[in-house]
């Protein structure tokens, strides 16, 4: 009698584990938003939605209709927007799998933080999609453009920006988590990726994807720098890549190096470690970077001997040269012209004099603009290619 007692109960306790599908909602319910633009227009923000058009994506032969839609509404808060969506949207905007957050170039210059709130709030938005902003134009303009290669525009934004990052280096993949512990920080300020519309506008046209030359293109445009959370200048491509560097954040790159006798060769960078010290003597901070890069010769467009150890050594000499002029140009800009440390060198401080940076933290903007920063480079030429010398012939006299 008391196992079948104990037997009844055990089962009774397994049924509070079958809660079933009380709060479920069907794929059929849910227009899933790939894609978030945020722009502020007056007083209230504009939030454009890229929805997926599952049955255009799904079909194995083509159309002419778009694989996104654009939904958009305007709201005194993001949420407000998003929910005031369902007015012409038939069904509600889910962020689950949100790929790509846009904000338009006035937005980022008013400030991100308080739309930012929403997402980092919802529990049903991972963080693991990237923020973007658009340099020179809207939101809604970037997410109306419609790629090429990628059916879905918003994905492309995603896969592109993680291989530019990853090849290319001018850019940062800068998710949620990362972009709010850079804003709440003491000792640094919050660096976005610059995307820009290439073209004659006709973004919103279906057949500009098919076309072999897209009439509109998106291009990752350096970088967008903020103060706290306020855009105030942008990075070129150069000062872009010489902040990766010194962020430790180059996993491959290509480089141009000028030939002793005229002409140029191409040096791919396939290895690089930043270590960065701080030190505070006097109650001045002082910071020490030392950068080492590891690198192959991928392109030789010139007369020279790469035979020779001397050629080798003075290649490598100029690379280091030419490295340590990037770096220090992106320190002077930070420094002289928008006097903010974009580079968490506040951080370094701070883990290397927790007793100063009690005091220093309080100014820390100003201190960085006057703060000695050292920088040096070490480039190890490793590989010259499959070949060594050019088959080019040398001109003739």
């Amino acid at each position: 009698m008391i196992n079948k007692l104990c037997l009844i109960i055990c089962c009774l306790l397994l049924l509070l584990l079958l809660p079933g599908c009380w709060n479920r909602r069907e794929l059929n319910e849910l227009g899933i938003a790939v894609g978030i633009g945020i722009d502020k227009v007056g007083n209230n923000y504009r939030v454009t939605a890229q929805v997926v058009n599952p049955g255009e994506v799904a079909m194995k032969m083509g159309s002419n209709r778009s694989p996104v839609i654009i939904y958009e509404a305007t709201g005194r808060t993001v949420f407000e927007a998003l929910k005031k969506m369902t007015t012409n949207s038939p069904r509600a905007i889910y962020l689950s799998h949100l790929r790509i957050l846009v904000f338009g170039e006035a937005m980022a210059k008013e400030g991100i933080q308080n739309p930012l709130d929403h997402f980092s709030r919802d529990h049903e938005v991972r963080t693991d999609f990237f923020i973007v902003v658009a340099k020179g134009n809207t939101a809604k303009n970037v997410l109306r453009v419609l790629t090429p290669l990628e059916k879905i525009p918003a994905n492309s934004l995603f896969l592109s920006l993680d291989r530019s990052q990853k090849l290319w280096a001018p850019t940062a993949t800068v998710t949620l988590d990362q972009l709010i512990s850079d804003l709440i920080s003491e000792g640094s300020n919050p660096v976005l990726t610059a995307i820009k519309i290439f073209g004659d506008g006709q973004s919103h046209d279906p057949e500009n994807a098919n076309d072999i030359d897209p009439r509109a293109r998106l291009y990752y445009s350096g970088l967008a720098v903020f103060k706290a959370d306020k855009l105030i200048g942008w990075l070129n491509e150069k000062e872009s890549k010489g902040y990766n560097y010194l962020k430790d954040n180059v996993k491959n790159t290509v480089g141009v190096q000028s030939c002793p006798g005229g002409g140029n060769l191409s040096v791919e960078v396939f290895n690089t470690k930043t270590s960065t010290k701080g030190s505070v003597v006097n109650g001045k901070p002082s910071i020490d970077i030392r950068i080492e890069a590891e690198e192959t010769i991928g392109e030789v467009m010139c007369q020279i001997d790469l035979s020779k150890t001397s050629t080798i050594t003075m290649l490598e000499d100029q690379l280091e040269q030419n490295l340590k002029g990037i770096l220090r140009q992106v320190i002077d800009k930070a420094q002289q012209e928008w006097k903010v440390d974009i580079f968490g060198l506040g951080e370094v401080i701070h883990r290397s004099n927790p007793q100063a940076w009690k005091s220093l933290k309080q100014n820390w903007n100003e201190q960085f603009t006057g703060m000695n920063i050292t920088v040096n480079a070490e480039v190890k030429i490793r590989r010259v290619g499959t070949v060594i010398n050019s088959f080019q012939k040398k001109p003739e006299e």
